[in-house]
């Protein structure tokens, strides 16, 4: 047990003295996408990744509701 620990600190200690890495501010590039006039529901705006997920979510309620109707 007290490996575990010993372990689970090391790592922290690594994790928390590392640099983080710079990432750019893409706020203005989404904002342009969110905010432009293409007739998407704002929920299928994001790309197809945005449709799979729906899709995904979608086909689970109905699958859900399905079967607690049996």
């Amino acid at each position: 047990m007290r490996s575990y620990r010993v372990l689970g600190q090391h790592l922290l200690r690594s994790f928390s003295s590392s640099s983080r890495a710079q990432i750019q501010n893409r706020v203005v590039e989404k904002q342009k996408i969110f905010q432009a006039d293409n007739d998407l529901p704002v929920h299928l705006k994001g790309g197809s990744g945005d449709a799979i997920l729906y899709k995904i979510t979608m086909a689970i309620c109905i699958t859900g509701t399905g079967l607690w109707n049996i």
